[in-house]
């Protein structure tokens, strides 16, 4: 058996268990599809169970010489060890599965609201799931109570009670959103479920306001912890110091920049707001097709006419008072290809959240982000390479999205969009302080009451959607990071290709490779587009495990 189909089957094998294992997300990028009835597994016999699986796969995954392999399947190789070894720091590092509320009340509740997703007519085993979802919560409430007794985080307990806040009212409005989906008889036992998970989830809110005194107040992992997440599950080389150091610098350039571009329109009037959510998708639509041809025009990056559009539609009933639990979006799956990714939007008005608010001003400044998650993850699940389909980690999907809304501004997308210009350096700025909160929180340096200020005051940004990216990022240590922390290894990338190519140097080339290799990390992609391993070597000499 050749290396390359040693590391095919291997990795077939893997990715077979983990998609199957691993816990529901609330972020959309690593979303996957789920068969009927599929609920997340998170009691300490379960992660035992996953703790004994993921040992056999390591051991084979070391077994393995690839050493005389081309470097594409090396590539791969490492890719694996990246999944492996995610998993030691989901169950064995973070340990959210018993630590963390927010994650827990995601696990209990997230895969309904996921289903919902999917825009509608919902077939058999939608209906099914969603009433398999709900009869379960009591029983999913029972194990979080349990693992979050032995080893919860009084912080993250009280940011998952605060999330509870109304269940009683949100959960029964989510329901009767579906009733002209489902049948009578459907609908009634779907709100009976409802009904008795109501009263699972307000016993589990006012227990975790109880025991969250009680709790450990350790947030963060430590330097020594993150900066193994760096090297093994992320695969770059880069300090946690540098890296806020670096975010500092961005954040700076960030400032200067919206200033100047707001002091360069302080005569200009903001564009209106549509009226309706019908007239902003209705816009939506005809400004994403305008970014398509755009990349195509500019010779940026390719646009094959089997990737389908980038859409949005009016928040459904059923979503609209459960959004905290995950992205409002479906991207698809790699089964879906045909299908168009859809985000959802509420109706426009002056109280709209951050992101929300500038979406509906110019719906471009949606597309060059979520769009080009979309793009770039139809992309990669088509990859001739299975390996390459899947999600490591964060940093090249998000560092791709970053990088294409300076890039989409510095080609000339917004020329005729004063306030969008502004509003894209205002995204810089969030973005470099991610990194700074991220690092931060990870490290223990900060608190997330001192995370919440810091995006309420220096974005600035409300305070309800600085709350729910804090108790996020607190709980994911390392994904905040990765929008700047990407951008800026595309940047250099890019930058040492143009040296290297000089004349013949393509930007549609270097962007078709870079989105269709969209999963893979930045200290691999080097390797293999340009035979630089420095990076690697760096990661070599911090030690495998």
């Amino acid at each position: 058996m050749t290396a390359e189909t040693a590391v095919r089957d291997l990795g077939a094998e893997i990715w077979e268990w983990r998609l199957a294992t691993a816990l529901r997300t609330s972020d959309d990028i690593p979303r996957v599809d789920h068969p009927a009835g599929w609920l997340p597994q998170f009691s300490a016999a379960a992660v035992e169970e996953k703790r004994r699986r993921a040992a056999e796969f390591r051991a084979r995954w070391e077994g393995l010489d690839v050493s005389s392999a081309p470097v594409p399947v090396q590539v791969d190789h490492r890719l694996l060890g990246s999944a492996l070894a995610r998993v030691t720091w989901d169950l064995d590092v973070l340990r959210n599965w018993e630590r963390d509320a927010v994650l827990l009340v995601g696990q209990v509740l997230g895969p309904y609201f996921d289903l919902l997703l999917r825009p509608p007519p919902f077939d058999a085993a939608t209906r099914g799931s969603l009433q398999a979802v709900l009869d379960a919560v009591p029983a999913q409430v029972a194990v979080a109570r349990e693992n979050l007794a032995r080893a919860g985080a009084g912080p993250l307990a009280r940011a998952a009670a605060r999330l509870l806040g109304d269940i009683e009212e949100a959960l029964p409005t989510s329901v009767a959103g579906l009733r002209e989906h489902l049948d009578a008889g459907q609908f009634d036992a779907l709100a009976r479920a409802a009904g008795t998970a109501v009263r699972s989830l307000v016993e589990l809110r006012e227990w975790l306001w109880s025991a969250a005194p009680g709790m450990t107040t350790t947030v963060g992992v430590g330097r020594e912890a993150f900066v193994w997440f760096l090297r093994h599950v992320a695969l770059t080389p880069a300090e946690p110091e540098a890296l806020v150091a670096a975010a500092q610098q961005e954040y700076d350039r960030a400032v200067v920049w919206e200033t100047l571009e707001r002091n360069r329109n302080r005569e200009v009037p903001l564009p209106a707001l549509p009226v309706t959510a019908e007239e902003q998708v209705a816009r939506q639509a005809r400004d994403a097709r305008q970014v398509r041809d755009f990349y195509e025009r500019e010779g940026l990056l390719s646009q094959p006419p089997t990737l389908r559009d980038y859409l949005t539609a009016p928040l459904p009933a059923y979503l609209r008072p459960i959004q905290w639990l995950g992205v409002t979006d479906d991207l698809t799956f790699e089964g879906r290809l045909h299908e168009d990714g859809v985000s959802y939007t509420p109706d426009p008005g002056p109280a709209l959240p951050y992101f929300y608010a500038a979406n509906a001003r110019d719906p471009r400044l949606g597309i060059v982000h979520e769009g080009a998650h979309y793009q770039q993850l139809a992309l990669s699940w088509a990859h001739p390479d299975p390996l390459r389909r899947r999600y490591y980690d964060s940093i090249p999907n998000e560092g791709i999205a970053f990088y294409n809304e300076e890039l989409m501004l510095q080609a000339g997308l917004f020329d005729d969009a004063p306030h969008s210009r502004q509003v894209v350096h205002n995204f810089n700025r969030l973005r470099a302080l991610r990194v700074i909160v991220d690092v931060n929180l990870a490290t223990g340096a900060w608190g997330v009451d001192e995370a919440v200020a810091a995006f309420v005051d220096r974005v600035p940004m409300d305070e309800e959607t600085a709350f729910e990216e804090t108790a996020s990022y607190a709980a994911n240590p390392g994904h905040a990071m990765t929008y700047l922390v990407g951008k800026r290894e595309i940047l250099r990338m890019l930058a040492d290709a143009v040296a290297r190519l000089g004349d013949s140097f393509s930007l549609r080339a270097f962007h078709d490779h870079v989105w269709l290799n969209g999963n893979v990390p930045f200290s691999l992609q080097r390797w293999e587009l340009l035979g630089d391993r420095s990076d690697v070597d760096a990661l070599d000499a911090a030690g495998r495990w």
